[in-house]
């Protein structure tokens, strides 16, 4: 076991989902960023596609003056993406090699076959005094790829540990601790997200050596919608009396 000191970065992609089924601007997503941060989280994480189906490049734009705790943007570093995070100047930029038309992340990035292209795309980011982390699944091969792109962290991509903890297997976490001792001992910082949850996120940050931070969204807002509907539901009668 293992004691970290995590940093937990909530995507609020899944507001702005929410926010575009209707139009509108309810539920606002930079009031959401506000309220999640004065609850206690210590970062807020938006993963802008290129169609803008939940996060929009404007939303980026708008979170700026107001996330004062970590603020963390996800995308395929595209030139669009690549020119709204050095216009927003976050904390942190995780790239993450997404599939045009992809529902969800699904897979790390190939650091061998993608290295000079991460390389100077990195090296772009760290030139204007942003940090960087890319999403890579916990092959110990890919992390050394990572470490010779001039990255500061990795994001390790948690969706198979997710999967297989849910199943009853723990040793599914055996990559991923392996992966991160690697990490460690390359320099590497370490972040981690995609299907952590409340079942899961425990064992996951007693396990893996110095994890750094968790993004974490369609879980904790669904689970929200279960933990914290009661208090909704009590605010509304006590209104309507």
């Amino acid at each position: 076991m293992t004691q970290n000191n995590c940093k937990l970065s909530v995507n609020i992609n899944k507001i702005a989902t929410l926010r575009n089924s209707r139009g509108g601007q309810t539920p606002n997503v930079v009031e959401a960023a506000k309220r999640i941060q004065n609850f206690g989280a210590q970062g807020i994480t938006v993963h802008p596609r290129p169609d803008e189906r939940h996060i929009k490049y404007q939303d980026a734009r708008d979170l700026t003056s107001v996330v004062h705790t970590e603020y963390n943007i996800e995308g395929n570093p595209q030139h669009n993406f690549i020119d709204l995070v050095l216009e927003c100047k976050p904390t942190q930029v995780t790239l993450v090699p997404d599939a045009i038309g992809a529902l969800t992340s699904n897979a790390g990035w190939d650091t061998i076959t993608h290295q000079s292209y991460l390389q100077e795309v990195i090296a772009e980011f760290k030139r204007n005094g942003i940090r960087t982390s890319i999403f890579v699944d916990p092959v110990l091969a890919m992390i050394e790829g990572a470490k010779a792109t001039g990255t500061d962290r990795i994001e390790l991509y948690t969706e198979a540990y997710a999967h297989q903890y849910g199943l009853g297997n723990k040793d599914g976490i055996l990559p991923y601790v392996a992966a991160a001792e690697l990490a460690n001992e390359l320099g590497l910082g370490i972040n981690a997200g995609h299907d952590l949850s409340l079942d899961n996120i425990e064992f996951f940050n007693q396990n893996i050596p110095g994890l750094l931070e968790v993004s974490i969204g369609h879980a904790l807002i669904s689970e929200a919608l279960y933990l914290g509907m009661e208090n909704v539901v009590q605010m509304y009668l006590q209104k309507l009396k």
